[in-house]
């Protein structure tokens, strides 16, 4: 990555751009939701007060050290929906695809239609070979997401988290450039 400056991706009906602390109390309100915080491994519930504005600080020195890209995925209103992101590893030319989007906008394809952006940005523009993604059994929306991106089931990881007290089993997908490449 030579350019450090965190890039604004478009599509049809969504901007993926870099996050700003006026969208810290909208974070705590969508991704502080139980349902939300259940599927992710690191949202805690209830989302105590600083998390959000703790957390978007982090994005650009992540972004500028080459460890990680997230972009609040936002309607072309500019009303937050979600977050979207890749953990980065470069030697490897490798990335964890994560999100999560708010429950008020589930069930729209936004989560897809984010995800797909940033893979192809990913794969163009960051040079990766791999992008893969896990989500918890319990939550097979996540994924049909990652099944609609071409992504491939590659196993079960048993009882690889613990969330709440609880052992979670994780699905694990994987894209290779050369499957992206040659979709359709």
């Amino acid at each position: 990555m030579t350019d450090r400056t965190q890039p604004t991706l478009h599509t049809q009906r969504l901007i993926l751009r870099p996050f700003s602390l006026a969208d810290a109390p909208a974070v705590q309100q969508l991704a502080g939701d139980r349902a939300v915080a259940a599927s992710t491994l690191s949202i805690p519930h209830p989302y105590p007060d600083g998390l959000a504005e703790a957390w978007i600080r982090t994005h650009p020195e992540q972004f500028a050290t080459g460890k990680a890209i997230t972009l609040a995925v936002t309607l072309i209103d500019n009303r937050l929906c979600g977050s979207i992101g890749l953990g980065l590893v470069p030697e490897f030319y490798l990335a964890e695809l994560g999100y999560w989007i708010g429950v008020p906008f589930w069930g729209q394809g936004y989560c897809t239609e984010a995800a797909q952006r940033l893979i192809d940005y990913g794969f163009q523009a960051l040079g990766l070979n791999r992008i893969q993604g896990t989500h918890y059994t319990d939550n097979p929306a996540s994924g049909r997401v990652m099944e609609k991106l071409g992504m491939v089931y590659e196993g079960c990881r048993r009882q690889h988290t613990c969330k709440n007290g609880v052992f979670k089993d994780i699905r694990l997908y994987g894209l290779l450039r050369q499957d992206w490449a040659s979709k359709p």
